[in-house]
């Protein structure tokens, strides 16, 4: 599964890419507000970072607006991926956007159906909100499994399930396990990914067990 870093935050992607972590980066309107960035500068700046898809997500609600915030942001950088909300107006220019040859990243997606229909438009990705749907009581990936079975099934749709809104390493396990071909997640979740109690205490023996021989390896 690939990993995103969901973030606009840029010394945040600059360590992970660094670590060679990551595949992408998302973004959206709420994480460019946080980083007080301008939103051509940041993507220009994260898209320079990082060799994969970097989510760029247009503002407009109507497809023509969102075609020509698309043309702005797509001029930013070769690896920009144009990200278009999960509605009609949406699905139009996510199949406009594929046909002009731009990967397309279809977000908000809480169903079966909206993920057969992000498919239908030709999207790159579509991105499924697990812990969005947890928050009221639904089974997100659950979701994630339901789309797996169905794109498994129709072979024609090459649409990428991304699984979004991962808020917990149960989370990510969750998406590997239900088949999702990518996940994105805030970077704190990246570096909580590699903890694990047994291995803080198996690396306590190591170093105390080294440290009692009185050696040196340099």
């Amino acid at each position: 599964m690939k990993i995103f870093a969901d973030t606009a935050d840029i010394e945040a992607i600059r360590a992970l890419a660094e670590a060679h972590l990551i595949d992408g980066v998302t973004t959206n309107p709420s994480l460019i507000a946080k980083s007080g960035a301008h939103i051509r500068d940041a993507i220009a700046e994260i898209a320079a970072m990082v060799d994969g898809p970097v989510s760029a997500e247009v503002a407009g609600t109507d497809y023509e607006t969102m075609m020509r915030e698309a043309e702005v942001l797509g001029k930013i950088a070769p690896n920009v991926c144009i990200k278009v909300p999960l509605t009609m107006a949406g699905l139009r220019a996510c199949r406009t956007l594929r046909e002009e040859g731009r990967e397309t990243n279809v977000t908000l997606c809480f169903s079966v159906n909206q993920a057969l229909l992000a498919a239908k438009a030709g999207a790159t990705y579509v991105s499924p909100f697990v812990g969005r749907l947890d928050d009221i009581n639904l089974d997100g990936t659950q979701l994630l499994r339901d789309i797996r079975q169905v794109f498994d099934a129709y072979p024609t749709l090459d649409t990428q399930i991304l699984a979004a809104s991962l808020r917990s390493a149960n989370h990510v396990t969750g998406a590997l396990l239900a088949g999702a071909d990518a996940g994105t997640m805030p970077p704190g979740l990246i570096g909580e990914l590699v903890k694990h109690p047994l291995t803080d205490k198996g690396l306590e023996t190591f170093t105390a067990d080294w440290a009692a021989t009185g050696q040196s390896i340099l």
